[in-house]
């Protein structure tokens, strides 16, 4: 069973989204919060595989829960956010967020990023992620939480790129005629040589270190 905690200060929006997950198989929402303070405390006494979390909430806000839950917890956090003003959820990625939803995502949307999230992997498919994380490296220093690649082999190295550029590893296999049991050493590797917390995170650092350049 994914437990779910949402954390939204619109309660139509949670009772939204908790209508949705609840009417799923193996998803069941445990707690909804209307600010960050009580999010945090929801998700300690809860302990949920997931936690949904507004970006911008009073009291204590999304980015700043998002960073106490994944510094002080195995909950994964998905932001809900609206791209074209929340700029600053490009901090909720160096917190650990594995990923971003629109407030008006889809229902299908909304129980597959559950999903996902809960099972390890990051929400990087959709391209506006991508074109976030590039349209707000681009004026960024590069001081991400990659010091340097060279503690890389030139297999992890690729596969940090690939990473980058927001392909499955099914596709990074296909790109590096590999087996996919094989990739997921790399990325494995990779991550972990670099302190990196999830695939979110590499492509950060591959925007960062420079190994991608926005366009």
């Amino acid at each position: 069973m994914i437990r779910v905690v949402l954390a939204d200060d619109q309660e139509l929006v949670r009772s939204g989204f908790a209508m949705i997950l609840d009417a799923q198989d193996g998803i069941e929402v445990v707690g909804e919060a209307g600010d960050g303070a009580e999010t945090v405390e929801l998700v300690r006494a809860l302990r949920p595989e997931v936690a949904l979390l507004d970006v911008r909430m009073p009291r204590t806000d999304g980015l700043a829960a998002a960073r106490t839950i994944c510094a002080g917890t195995d909950t994964k956090v998905i932001m809900l956010t609206t791209f074209d003003s929340d700029d600053y959820v490009y901090d909720a990625l160096y917190a650990g967020a594995s990923g971003f939803l629109l407030k008006d995502v889809r229902r299908d949307d909304l129980v597959h990023a559950v999903r996902v999230v809960a099972a390890g992997e990051s929400l990087l498919a959709p391209s506006v992620t991508r074109r976030l994380i590039a349209d707000l490296t681009r004026n960024r220093p590069r001081n991400g939480p990659a010091a340097g690649l060279d503690v890389l082999t030139s297999r992890e190295r690729e596969t940090l790129l690939l990473l980058g550029r927001g392909l499955s590893n099914a596709e990074i296999a296909t790109a590096m005629t590999l087996s996919e049991h094989t990739v997921k050493t790399h990325v494995s590797n990779t991550l972990t040589k670099l302190g990196l917390r999830d695939r979110v995170q590499a492509v950060i650092a591959a925007y960062e270190t420079g190994l991608i350049t926005p366009a």
